[in-house]
């Protein structure tokens, strides 16, 4: 079981007894805090995705400790002019034990849900499928003497087929990439 949370304006993913680090929070060591924006939760097959947050949903931690980040450091340089600007930055963090995640309300999705979705993209694969061999088959009654056509119709008919890189191509080339 997961959920996907919005914390200090960033979003996480987190699980029960998951550590999070976030940008620094208000709230005192050993505090309790609630966050309500979730935006999607998950329990195993179930899914439940909020528009954009879950009303009623929320995910309890505890703040562990206050802690800086690693050192980063930032070198601005211009080449020839004599220019170098050295600088370092800590950022401050808060580190989180993700407690409870609780969810009351939201539209779920299971995995039989999903099943219906893919039944009519099938369908509309084969009737796709028919179509393009549709096309190959007309494209075939043309091919019949291509050589007749100029160049600039040979080029249109490789744009009606949707191929590419016919715009730099001699007729003899045409005529081979349309008759395939």
């Amino acid at each position: 079981m997961y959920a996907i949370v919005e914390i200090a304006g960033q979003q996480f993913k987190v699980a029960k007894d998951q550590k999070v680090f976030v940008h620094r929070l208000k709230d005192d060591e050993g505090a309790d805090v609630s966050f309500d924006k979730v935006l999607l939760h998950a329990d195993g097959e179930n899914i439940t995705l909020g528009a954009p947050a879950i009303d009623g949903a929320s995910v309890t931690a505890k703040v562990v400790k206050h802690l800086k980040g690693d050192k980063v450091i930032v070198f601005k340089k211009k080449r020839r002019k004599g220019y170098r600007k050295k600088n370092g930055h800590r950022q401050y963090l808060t580190e989180l034990q993700i407690g409870d995640i609780a969810v009351s309300g939201g539209s779920s999705k299971s995995a039989s849900s999903s099943k219906k979705k893919e039944e009519p993209k099938k369908e509309a694969k084969k009737v796709e499928a028919k179509k393009v061999e549709a096309k190959k088959a007309e494209a075939k009654k043309e091919t019949t003497d291509l050589s007749k056509h100029t160049v600039a119709e040979l080029k249109e008919m490789a744009k009606q087929r949707g191929l590419e890189g016919y715009s730099a191509l001699k007729k003899a080339e045409l005529i081979e990439l349309l008759s395939k």
